[in-house]
């Protein structure tokens, strides 16, 4: 099924050069995500400077930012997501027990207790938006304030990412 949006070829709209140049010194090639996101070019940038920051500038360890979107990507039913992440999951040490585990209902037992904690908030963020105090407190005993913002950050973007691609279609 083709995208819902017509991409935008890069370099066929000269009022888009600057973002796009953005667009490749950050992410190294303009991905079809982005092509179609050039349809507006506010949204295209202000998207690439905040999903930069989750990815790129966050504390969060990488092993458990990559461990998030995979989560939400398979809550989401967004396979496009999920396979543009594993190689990156991959090389931040996540490992294909781990891998597996997050296609089932609920945090297994491949987790640590870090992790666990950080999947129960990636499934309750997904599934119910409102987090209860006994899932969000014991989280404080390994992150501080900025580490807390940028988890939640990390939660919300993805959810987002991956219902912008479902809804248009893009990867399909």
């Amino acid at each position: 099924m083709a995208t819902r949006v017509a991409p935008v070829t890069p370099g066929s709209r000269p009022e888009l050069a600057a973002i796009e140049a953005a667009i490749v010194a950050e992410r190294g090639e303009i991905l079809l995500l982005y092509r179609v996101l050039l349809n507006s070019a506010p949204l295209a940038a202000g998207w690439e400077q905040m999903l930069t920051a989750v990815r790129n500038r966050s504390s969060l360890p990488a092993d458990l930012r990559e461990l998030v979107i995979l989560r939400v990507a398979v809550l989401n039913r967004a396979p496009f997501e999920f396979e543009a992440h594993l190689p990156v999951a991959r090389r931040s040490g996540i490992n294909e027990e781990k891998i597996a585990a997050l296609h089932a209902e609920g945090v297994g037992e491949a987790f640590t207790p870090l992790e666990g904690a950080v999947l129960t908030l990636t499934d309750t963020m997904t599934r119910n938006v409102q987090v209860p105090d006994e899932e969000f407190e014991p989280l404080r005993q390994h992150f501080d304030s900025r580490g807390l913002v940028e988890l939640v950050a990390t939660v919300a973007a993805y959810n987002m990412v991956s219902r912008f691609l479902e809804a248009l279609n893009i990867g399909h």
